[in-house]
Order: C-alpha cells, then structure tokens, then sequence
C-alpha cells in the first residue's frame, strides 16, 4: 500500500483529447501548449489535506495489539467523526531518533545505566543505511555531542562522553531538537518515524521556553516523546508520581508516546527496549479533515477502539494549515 504522511496533493490525469478541445491552453515558452509540452497530457492538480496518525494499540495488561483492521477504530476531530481513507501496519518506518540525555547535577549516580543502557537501544535498533540517530546533552544549555549518524562506533563515543554537572533545561533542550533537527526533512524522506527519547528526572530550572512551547515544536515536528524517569520511587510515600514525572508523563501522552518510571536505574534497559519493540508494532492511518478551513489552529484528535478493552496510543491532536 503507497504511505502517505503529512499534507499531500493528489493529482489526476486527464486525456488529451481535453487539450485538444481546448485551444486556449497556456503556451510553453517554445510556443506549445501545456498538453503538448507535457506529452500531450494536461494535469490538473488537486491539493488534498491529509492528516496521518501513526499509533500503537494495547490491551488491559498492557499487550500491544497487532491484529487490528480500520474498521475496528474510530477517528474524531475536535468531535467530529472522520472517514480513514488510508491504513496499514507500520513496522519497517525508517526512524529518525533524537537521544536526549539530562547531565546535570541531580542524575549524577545514574548516568553510566543511563548512558549504557542508551547505547544498547540504539545498537539495537538502528538498522545501517535506513535509520539515523543524534544525541543530545543538556544540563544549562542543550549541547549536540553528535549529529544524525547511523554510525554505531560515533553515537556510542559521543554517549559515553557525557559528564554530569549543572542545572536543568529539559524544555530547551527539546525546542532545539525539534525545531532544528525534527521540523522537517527534505526529500527523499517524506515519510519518516520521529521518535525523541527523553531520559530525565523531569524537572527544569533554567530554561528560556516554557513546557507547552517545547511540546508544540514536536507536535509541529509530527514527533513522538518517549520519557524515561530517572527519579528514584519514594516507598514511603507509596510511590506516588512528583512534579518531574507527571511532566514526563503528559509530554509523552501528548505525543502518542509512553512514559516509563523504572524502579531502580539497572532497569533502564528493559525500558528502551520496550520502546524499541512498540516502534516496530504500530499502526498508520490517514484522514482527509472534514474542516477545510487553513487557520493554523490547533485540532484534537481521538482515536477510539470499538473493543472497549483495547486503548489506543496516539498523539493528541495537529496543527492545521496555514492561510
């Protein structure tokens, strides 16, 4: 099935018996007409707004959910039901992920599992000449240690050379991969998986943009975060969520991602793996908006299962197009 991502135009393609009925047709700068320049073929060019939603589905234990056709689901906008026009699983996306690292002073005995435990991931799951990676650090200020790469020998050195210290700024750390790495990709990669994987306490104290700001350059970005928690559980408060993890939390579910809290720093490894093998068991559909209006405004999206024991992961609504 041809994949479709982001605002697409479908063109159709007429006979040429319209140019030849037609002597008005618009002049080539050699003198012929449009059809003949063409091959004697006149296009017309539809513009047709396509809104994709790349989502995974789980049952009650958490089980990702493989089997699912698009009569299965449900798709609102702000509301509305839609009509899926497209759909398909989505296992072999080439991926594009963005490994962000907080390094500041409060994570300081956690970041070796962090650092290998991130490497293992990616040597994992970047497959050589079809994905890419870049790793960033943050701890004042958000620093590019490495550049995307599928290069497994460049990622791991830039990963093992971070080194804690400092204050916290996750969410500038965020805005500049998204707006600098993630916005866009030129051809030939129109369809591509984002994936920005976060691996923080949480907490920001020295950043220039405020949380929703760096959350809507990855909406802007089609980008899905991943968080994983490096704050240690309070037993004695029954392991209730502080404020770094539930803005862990609502990045993630914001995305169409997940967010993960491991209980000691040695299960990290489990959590990236978890990630990578939902990357691989996901789902794609498309829809043309029933709201053709190009306010650049902000649309939520729902999607829903008609099997009400199955909940469905998916990014919380987009932007629509610009006048």
């Amino acid at each position: 099935m041809k994949k479709f991502f982001g605002a697409v135009s479908l063109i159709g393609i007429l006979a040429t018996t319209l140019a030849a009925q037609n002597p008005d047709s618009p002049k080539s700068p050699g003198g012929a007409t449009t059809a003949q320049a063409a091959g004697d073929t006149t296009r017309i060019r539809v513009r047709v707004e396509l809104v994709n939603v790349l989502f995974s589905v789980t049952d009650r234990k958490n089980r990702l959910v493989l089997n699912l056709s698009k009569d299965d689901l449900r798709v609102l906008e702000d509301n509305k039901p839609q009509s899926i026009r497209f759909f398909s699983r989505e296992s072999d996306l080439p991926l594009r992920i963005a490994i962000l690292i907080d390094t500041s002073n409060s994570i300081r005995d956690r970041l070796r599992f962090e650092q290998e435990a991130a490497i293992d991931f990616l040597t994992t799951t970047l497959r050589p000449h079809k994905d890419q990676a870049f790793v960033v650090a943050f701890d004042v200020e958000p620093q590019l240690l490495q550049e995307y790469t599928d290069d497994m020998e460049k990622l791991s050195k830039a990963i093992r050379g971070l080194q804690a210290g400092g204050g916290t700024g996750l969410f500038d750390a965020m805005y500049f991969a998204a707006k600098e790495k993630m916005l866009f990709f030129p051809p030939p990669e129109p369809y591509l998986r984002r994936v920005m994987i976060v691996v923080s306490d949480g907490q920001d104290n020295f950043s220039e943009h405020a949380r929703d700001e760096a959350l809507g350059m990855a909406q802007r970005g089609e980008v899905t975060i991943f968080s994983i928690s490096t704050n240690r559980p309070n037993l004695e408060v029954g392991d209730k969520q502080g404020k770094g993890d539930k803005v862990l939390k609502y990045l993630a579910e914001e995305t169409g991602g997940r967010a993960f809290f491991p209980f000691s720093a040695s299960d990290l490894a489990a959590d990236f793996q978890e990630i990578a093998r939902e990357l691989r068991s996901q789902y794609s559909l498309a829809y043309v908006s029933a709201n053709t209006v190009h306010d650049g405004a902000y649309r939520a999206i729902t999607i829903q299962s008609r099997d009400k024991n199955f909940r469905v992961r998916a990014k919380s609504g987009y932007f629509a197009p610009s006048q």
